[in-house]
């Protein structure tokens, strides 16, 4: 976790705590990312090596090199995902070269889901995504623990009412 200025929060003395994502999230990821990068190596190299010959089947390598670089970007992805709950919002952070910060306004939002799919849910992990009246601040929070998903839906929801109750 790491922790802002005060500067940060919007109000005096008051210190930004920013929340990571589960390393399980990494996991699933990487796994993808072997799945079909061998899937894609044994079709490429079957069919250079039976159409063209078996020289051409070496090209089969080149997924697995791509699988690699897919693998670091995967990690540096993952850590630049972060959360914090502040006053009045939440901020959503998230990007590695083109970082990318959405604020969403307790008082704007109109629904908050939490959403597992089967590999999710095999790896203990859940999804919040928030749903605001203009579609471009809609956010989604990937890789939660379904506990703090849970959690966090509650938080935003009551928030939500109680903003929305004095507009």
């Amino acid at each position: 976790m790491e922790t802002g200025s005060p500067e940060e929060t919007g109000t005096p003395g008051a210190e930004l705590v920013w929340r990571g994502l589960r390393p399980a999230l990494m996991r699933v990821r990487r796994l993808l990312v072997v799945v079909w990068a061998a899937a894609l190596a044994v079709v490429t190299g079957l069919l250079l090596g039976l159409l063209v010959g078996p020289p051409w089947a070496a090209f089969a390598l080149v997924p697995v090199a791509g699988a690699a670089w897919c693998w670091r970007l995967v990690g540096r992805n993952w850590r630049s995902w972060r959360y914090a709950e502040r006053a009045d919002d939440l901020l959503i952070s998230r990007g590695v070269l083109w970082r990318e910060e959405t604020v969403v306004p307790y008082g704007r939002m109109q629904l908050v889901e939490v959403t597992s799919g089967p590999l999710e849910r095999r790896f203990g992990l859940a999804t919040v995504q928030l749903h605001t009246a203009a579609a471009a601040t809609d956010a989604t929070i990937p890789g939660l623990d379904p506990a703090e998903a849970e959690r966090l839906r509650d938080r935003l929801t009551e928030l939500g009412e109680a903003r929305s109750a004095g507009l």
